[in-house]
């Protein structure tokens, strides 16, 4: 008889373990020679000591394969306990899986594009409409080096451009004031973690949520690092931004250059370091545009509907500076 402690750090006990322990039941009967006992992200298990060797074995193949797929079924525990690789469907520019198994992707040419320029660079510039899936692409990446250990943590930040609303006058404490500006964020995170480990993530500080005024005199090392909604900081801002860059550290910038929110005198501090990082060496930059929305099919048209609507406005001032200057000639 011996006993085993084996800790699952990684793992969602509800998707490890199954509804009502099903999982738990099953590895039961496959192990009859071993009793099982699973509390939180313990088992505790005691028996045979030959069949032990080969169930911590197993036991540590299919937390990986949970951690990985962000499901484990039946089948899937059946397969790893006989020896075998589970079937995954293989998946074309799959970036992660998410809650519930569900494959992740790089959808469009300028998504794999951003995946690419990621891998080759330690800071990518993501510039397209909304809906283009540049920010959700980013978070992906994020995950996907935090869950492969590539990083100790994600920080997520954007600035808190207020819509004509002050923040003091918002009901609640400075985190429910700022929270709202920072949903999309949350959003795509449940999207790709079970709830469990990304409120435990959250709590530990392992993923950072904070607007753009949190991140002066800090050093980020050994994160990913996202910047969104750049379009809607000053120079000094983003300079601060990027300049918060560690060691083992990689940053994404995203923006939409049609959704400035600033001051229109205010010259807006993505724009201007594209233009002063375009040569650096390290530096990537993607251009997304209205072919890489995803979102539903009247979002395309509306983009297009407000670049038309833009341009002729601009055409339409162009002419009218020029009679100005034509009727002055005159004079």
């Amino acid at each position: 008889m011996i006993e085993r402690i084996i800790i699952l750090e990684d793992i969602d006990p509800v998707v490890f373990f199954g509804i009502n322990n099903i999982n738990v039941q099953l590895l039961k009967t496959l192990y009859p020679k071993i009793n099982i006992v699973a509390r939180g992200n313990v088992i505790k298990a005691s028996g045979d000591e030959e069949m032990m060797a080969d169930f911590e074995e197993k036991i540590r193949e299919l937390e990986k394969f949970s951690v990985d797929t962000n499901v484990l079924k039946e089948e899937d525990i059946i397969e790893i306990v006989k020896g075998k690789t589970p079937e995954i469907a293989k998946q074309q520019n799959l970036i992660i899986y998410g809650l519930n198994g569900k494959p992740i992707l790089a959808r469009t040419k300028n998504q794999q594009k951003l995946v690419d320029e990621f891998d080759k660079n330690d800071m990518v510039f993501a510039i397209g409409p909304a809906g283009s899936g540049k920010t959700y692409t980013a978070i992906a990446l994020a995950v996907r080096a935090l869950k492969n250990r590539q990083v100790r943590k994600i920080i997520l930040s954007r600035p808190a451009v207020e819509a004509g609303e002050k923040l003091g006058f918002l009901p609640g404490d400075m985190k429910e004031k700022i929270d709202p500006y920072l949903q999309p964020l949350y959003d795509a995170l449940e999207d790709m973690l079970p709830p469990f480990k990304l409120k435990e993530y959250l709590e530990t500080k392992v993923i950072q949520i904070a607007p753009l005024a949190f991140m002066r005199g800090r050093t980020l090392s050994d994160a990913i690092i996202i910047l969104d909604e750049a379009q809607n900081t000053s120079k000094a801002q983003i300079k601060m931004f990027l300049t918060r860059m560690g060691m083992h550290a990689k940053m994404i910038v995203t923006g939409d250059l049609t959704q400035i929110d600033l001051p229109s005198k205010q010259q807006s501090g993505l724009l201007h370091s594209i233009s002063v990082l375009g040569n650096v060496k390290g530096v990537g930059k993607v251009e997304f545009d209205k072919n890489d929305i995803v979102r539903h099919r009247l979002v395309q048209r509306i983009v297009e509907a407000y670049d038309k609507s833009e341009t002729k406005e601009k055409e339409a001032r162009k002419r009218e500076r020029e009679d100005i200057k034509e009727k002055r000639n005159r004079i």
